[in-house]
């Protein structure tokens, strides 16, 4: 396999997703038609079926995902929970829409907050939260 020189993260911090039922190379294509990212880097299981490693780009950073090892952490991963992963975005609108038509759940439409974000949440089909926020015009810092 050839590695990629720019196979680093993007800097700062970066989530590591586990995504159950050996849907990582699905999660993939959903990432990249709702979010927009890009693959940088896949590396497959011995099994030829999941993926031990993927590292993607997605507005602007870094996000790593791999399938589910139970054999590995004595157990099935659990449902995610208690998480949310925040995209800055420069049209919550847009983001949210495309999210939704890739396949995301609708958790909170796009809405003008009282701390200066037009904001929304979806749910990814792999059972992660997302939200998006863009600054209101005239709130920028």
């Amino acid at each position: 396999m050839t590695t990629p020189a720019n196979q680093a993260p993007t800097g700062g911090l970066t989530p590591h997703l586990t995504i159950r039922d050996r849907r990582a190379v699905e999660a993939i294509a959903f990432y990249t038609a709702a979010f927009g990212a890009s693959e940088v880097v896949r590396v497959p299981a011995d099994d030829g079926v999941r993926l031990m490693h993927a590292h993607l780009h997605l507005n602007g950073a870094s996000l790593m995902i791999h399938d589910d090892f139970p054999e590995y952490t004595g157990g099935p991963a659990p449902a995610p929970a208690g998480v949310v992963l925040h995209l800055q975005v420069d049209d919550t609108d847009v983001w949210y829409d495309r999210a939704v038509a890739a396949g995301a759940e609708s958790v909170m439409a796009p809405e003008n907050m009282f701390w200066g974000d037009r904001y929304a949440q979806v749910r990814d089909p792999f059972g992660h939260l997302w939200s998006l926020g863009t600054p209101l015009q005239g709130e920028e810092g």
